[in-house]
């Protein structure tokens, strides 16, 4: 028996993959996170299977929860919202399990920094701007960044920045990246990216706190870059006329003259 970690994406319950919406209909016991994993995607579960929201406990209890299932011979699936690679707290369980030899696997989900970039219709990598995306956060209560981890530190590549479960902090935020991006870079703040009340607001540095006012929520991401919003930029050489590719051969020679059907 097996348990699947599955990444239930930012919110939309349409915005999970193919293998994880079919996980999730093959198991007889479901774990979800309830205060982020939307309750549609609990329809996906079986008519009689055992739904477990995990919001209210420690990490003891899940584990004796999973356990139990598999002691009873049952898959599991373990929904977490977004995408598990990052801030999922899955590591720990994933230790746990392999001390306790219970067969797991993971299932990617759409990350919450992807939900949030398509609400702005915005590629975050632009050629000549930029052409590197940092996911970071700032310390708060359950887990500190560690030393070298600043903002400031990640300001000073110009990389586009995506900064999680920090609108609490928007003052500090703002403070230490405008002395590297300056006050009139753009800068959007997506509350709740692809659920039905989602919000979004787009302003600078200089302007960002005017225009959120007290609209402060723990379900925020921001996104700070020169890429948001840019149409000053140069544009890819890969479709270019000219530009000599494996599936588009150009000039009398080509570099792959033979093109792949």
């Amino acid at each position: 028996m097996t348990v699947h970690f599955i990444g239930a994406g930012p919110g939309a319950p349409d915005l999970i993959t193919l293998r994880g919406r079919d996980l999730i209909a093959a198991c007889p016991v479901c774990l979800y996170a309830g205060s982020l994993v939307p309750e549609a995607l609990l329809a996906h579960c079986p008519k009689d299977a055992k739904i477990v929201n995990t919001a209210r406990m420690s990490l003891d209890e899940i584990i004796d929860e999973i356990s139990a299932a598999h002691g009873a011979g049952h898959d599991i699936a373990r929904l977490h919202s977004g995408d598990l690679s990052v801030w999922s707290a899955m590591g720990e369980q994933l230790r746990r399990l392999r001390a306790l030899d219970i067969p797991y696997d993971v299932t990617p989900g759409v990350p919450s920094f992807a939900a949030a970039a398509a609400a702005l219709n915005a590629e975050l990598t632009l050629p000549g701007v930029v052409q590197s995306v940092v996911l970071t956060r700032t310390s708060g209560r359950a887990t500190a960044m560690p030393e070298g981890e600043a903002l400031e530190n990640f300001a000073k590549t110009g990389a586009t920045l995506a900064i999680h479960l920090s609108v609490h902090v928007l003052e500090k935020v703002v403070a230490d990246l405008t002395p590297h991006y300056g006050a009139e870079c753009p800068v959007a703040v997506v509350w709740r990216a692809s659920w039905p009340d989602q919000r979004v607001v787009k302003a600078t540095l200089e302007t960002l706190q005017t225009a959120i006012g007290a609209e402060m929520e723990r379900t925020a991401l921001i996104l700070v870059g020169h890429a948001i919003g840019a149409e000053d930029f140069g544009e890819s050489r890969l479709y270019a006329g000219d530009y000599d590719r494996r599936f588009r051969p150009v000039g009398t020679e080509p570099r792959f003259p033979e093109s792949a059907e």
